[in-house]
């Protein structure tokens, strides 16, 4: 455990997670082209089955379950009229559960999603998808900024390596663990496992 504050600590932000009986779950881009290709993240099966757990324990709970999905257009990694698109099958919307099709890192960015929220009078967030640095790193700063009290579970995100602007490349345990650190000092609790989030 660090010595190091947080902004958090510093502001006394809340210092555990919500419990997931009293948040949404935002299961954010869960999609094939994660799990294979061009995309395919490091540490992407076990944080699927993180995610799995999650979203069963949620569903058992009653919580609200809202699904991301990222929409580039067709013919791009991220075309939702492919397969590659769509949602893995075991995250899979059931039911009623809503899908936000989104075109930005933000899930909130010109989409629904804080519409379906404030309609069920929700405050409390809990996240887990793809990519830790980018569209969770974005979801949880614009729902920090709009005033949604957030949680992420870090077990149930992963990220790829990327190239260092002053060279060679970045493995993605950094890019993982430093996206993590980042949205951790401010913007939302981290949380290591999905074990650590009380019902």
């Amino acid at each position: 455990m660090s010595a190091r504050p947080t902004l958090r600590n510093l502001t006394g932000a809340r210092a555990a997670p919500n419990a997931l009986s009293e948040t949404a779950l935002i299961m954010i881009d869960c999609q094939n082209t994660y799990t294979d290709g061009v995309m395919a993240l490091d540490g992407v099966e076990d944080a699927l089955k993180e995610a799995e757990a999650l979203l069963a324990r949620a569903r058992a709970l009653g919580s609200p379950i809202i699904h991301i999905r990222h929409d580039a257009g067709v013919g791009s990694p991220y075309d939702i009229t492919a397969e590659n698109g769509q949602i893995v099958t075991a995250v899979a919307p059931v039911g009623d559960e809503p899908v936000v099709d989104k075109n930005f890192p933000s899930s909130f960015e010109q989409t629904e999603l804080d519409e379906l929220l404030k309609a069920r009078d929700i405050t409390k967030l809990t996240l887990a998808g793809f990519m830790t640095h980018m569209c969770v790193n974005s979801t949880a700063r614009a729902g920090f900024n709009k005033g949604y009290d957030v949680t992420v579970v870090a077990s149930a995100t992963a990220t790829r390596s990327l190239p260092d602007p002053r060279g060679g490349d970045i493995p993605s345990s950094a890019v993982h663990a430093n996206a993590l650190a980042a949205m951790g000092d401010l913007f939302a609790h981290v949380s290591a496992s999905a074990s650590d989030i009380p019902d």
